[in-house]
Formats: C-alpha cells, sequence, structure tokens
C-alpha cells in the first residue's frame, strides 16, 4: 500500500516511507505527522474465485524502471490531457494532443516510453485518469529522485481558468489553474501547487519543460520571468516576481513553461480548421515547430509557433503520412487564430542564442 501524507504547511503530497511516524516536507521544510496521512487503495488479492485485478499504482517508484542513468541523465514525462467526456465542457483535439507529445518524446528526443506517464480518460487503469488526485501524484512522481543530468517534462491539454489571488503574488491580481477531470467537484489545481511541486524541488542540473495547451496559461507555473515581443518585434523578459518578495524559482535548477496563451487569453482547438482531425493549436505549433527544423532556439522555437498560429495558410499539405505525428499534423497553419504563446522561465536567458532541446 502507498502511504501519501500531505504537508502541513504548503500541502504538496509525500510518499511516506514504511513505518515512519512523521515526515519533513522537501519544499518548505515543516514536519507532518502522520496522523494526517492518507493511503491510496491497493490491488485487490487474487483468489481462485476472481480473475480481475485492480492495476498496481505507477507511482510506486520514485524513479522510472530501466537501467542507471546514464552520462546525459535521465528522461522522464508527464503527459495529461483532460478532454471532459459527456459534459458541457467537452475539448475533442486533447487526446491527440497527448499521443502526438509521446510519439515526439519517444521518436525525437529518446525518451524511454516506460519513463512517460499519461493520463487520460481513454486509460482503463484508475491510476491513470486526469483526476486531481492522480495529477497531483503525477507531478510529484516526476521531480521526485531527480538529480544533476535529468530531463523532465510536463504536457497538459484541458482547460485553464484562473480565480482570485488574494495574497499579493500576483501581478494581475489572479492565479492561474489547471481544470481535471473531476474540478466540479474536487476543485481546481493552482498555479501555487504546481510551482511548490515541481518547479523549487529542482536541485541543480535538472532540466524541466512544461508545454501547456489550456486558456489563461501564461505564467501557470508561476515563473518568475515572462518573454514577451515588444512594439519592435524583439523578445524581451519581463519581471513577474511578486511583490510579497516569495520566492518562485527552483533550488538551482532550470524551469522553462511554454503556454498557449497570456493569462487573460483563451486556447483554441484546430478541429474547425484541419481537414485531419483535432489538435489543441498550441500542442500543434509547439510540434510543428520541431518537425519542420525551425527550434534550433528557443527565440526561433517562439517565432515558428507564432507563425503558425498567427498566419494564414493555404490549408492542409499533401502526401502520404507514414506516422503520427504526420498523420494528425501535417501542413498548414491554424488560420490567424488570436492568441500569443507564452515563454515563462525561473531565470533569463538569451532566447536568440540559447539552443532549445529536451
Amino acid at each position: 500500500m502507498i502511504m501519501l501524507v500531505d504537508c502541513s504547511s504548503c500541502r504538496t503530497p509525500l510518499q511516506l516511507p514504511t513505518g515512519a511516524q512523521k515526515i519533513r516536507c522537501a519544499v518548505c521544510n515543516a514536519v507532518t505527522l502522520i496522523a494526517s496521512s492518507r493511503s491510496l487503495p491497493p490491488p485487490p488479492q487474487s483468489s481462485s474465485s476472481s480473475h480481475h485485478h485492480a492495476p498496481p499504482s505507477p507511482y510506486s517508484h520514485a524513479t522510472p524502471p530501466g537501467p542507471p542513468p546514464s552520462v546525459h541523465g535521465r528522461k522522464r514525462a508527464v503527459i495529461c490531457a483532460v478532454s471532459y467526456k459527456r459534459s458541457r465542457h467537452e475539448l475533442k483535439g486533447c487526446i491527440n494532443d497527448a499521443k502526438c507529445m509521446k510519439y515526439l518524446l519517444v521518436n525525437k528526443f529518446s525518451f524511454p516510453e516506460a519513463s512517460i506517464l499519461m493520463l487520460t480518460e481513454e486509460e482503463v487503469d484508475p491510476y491513470r485518469r486526469p483526476t486531481k488526485q492522480n495529477m497531483r501524484m503525477a507531478l510529484f512522481w516526476l521531480v521526485q529522485g531527480c538529480q544533476a543530468g535529468d530531463s523532465l517534462v510536463f504536457h497538459y491539454s484541458g482547460h485553464g481558468s484562473q480565480q482570485r489571488n488574494y495574497t499579493g503574488d500576483e501581478v494581475d491580481g489572479y492565479d492561474e489553474t489547471l481544470c481535471p477531470s473531476d474540478f466540479e467537484t474536487q476543485g481546481m489545481i493552482v498555479d501555487d501547487e504546481i510551482n511548490a511541486t515541481i518547479v523549487k524541488p529542482l536541485p541543480t542540473g535538472v532540466k524541466l519543460h512544461a508545454i501547456v495547451d489550456a486558456c489563461h496559461s501564461g505564467t501557470v507555473l508561476d515563473l518568475p520571468f515572462l518573454c514577451r515581443m515588444d512594439r519592435n518585434g524583439r523578445y524581451i523578459w519581463e519581471d513577474h516576481r511578486p511583490r510579497s518578495g516569495v520566492w518562485k524559482g527552483t533550488s538551482g535548477g532550470e524551469a522553462i513553461s511554454f503556454s498557449g496563451c497570456d493569462d487573460d487569453q483563451t486556447s483554441a482547438d484546430t478541429s474547425a480548421l484541419s481537414r485531419i482531425t483535432s489538435t489543441g493549436a498550441m500542442t500543434y505549433a509547439f510540434i510543428q515547430a520541431i518537425e519542420r527544423g525551425h527550434a534550433s532556439t528557443y527565440g526561433n522555437m517562439l517565432n515558428a509557433m507564432r507563425s503558425t498560429i498567427r498566419n494564414t495558410d493555404s490549408g492542409v499539405g499533401g502526401g502520404i503520412v507514414t506516422s503520427l505525428i504526420s498523420m494528425l499534423l501535417t501542413g498548414g497553419s491554424l488560420g490567424g487564430l488570436r492568441q500569443e504563446p507564452q515563454l515563462t522561465a525561473n531565470q533569463t536567458f538569451d532566447v536568440y542564442t540559447k539552443p532549445f532541446a529536451l
């Protein structure tokens, strides 16, 4: 049985060692007693009368299976797609986003399939559905035990929203949120928690990329710096460090986030713009930039994504498709959508010279 405890101070989910009576949080250093622990239900015991077994939890190990870390470090990813099926919030392109992103990570960037945790509503495994609890645990799993040389990726496709912030650490007065499949009953995941879970714990030498295809997602990781195009068409960094003085950066690692739009914008999917299938506009543009060789630097990536989303093209390209990426994402731009892809980071850098790599 996996024993979990919410940190009594910052509410970060922690895995409790067997037999331990208390645990210290690596994020805020608070000590939490076992009295506030909770557990995930274990698979039922096998019996001669039943052949059905609940699947084991994917969070039972701190690190993904496989050989010891190579000289280039380990690669690990969480891909989360929420389509809100059979509800008034239903989205069409999220599952395709997840499949395309996994294909990209495995085939372009050599992520081991066993080190990619997929959360979608298609999953039979109850632990791999994009509920609030599963998303929280997946984020915790992503960074648990990470060490210098590791490359981590978090991809989310689904609804995003905002809620009023009363602590003074948001420039616009609103926290950004992600909406799990059960958000109407369990609530949303707020950017403060996302930051505490996958940004603050990152040690020196660890690199995290987040690709968030959702509305109001510009600063959904609460990173201190936002890169925006100025009136001269050059990308410049804006300081978004909270006035409260609370540090929203890492513990020495690197965190970079691509998001679908600014905090006050909404994101679209391509269902009305493509004759092939439906995908999130931001995920489409992100993958297209890489597939077309336009992602040598972060600045080139942003320009390519912006061009794909904003410019009108002649439609879908032709040719025989031989892979999932080609099948879903061949050719064309998105016909002038009014959303601006965003880049945020824990520290500033020259976007025109820094090479992009996952």
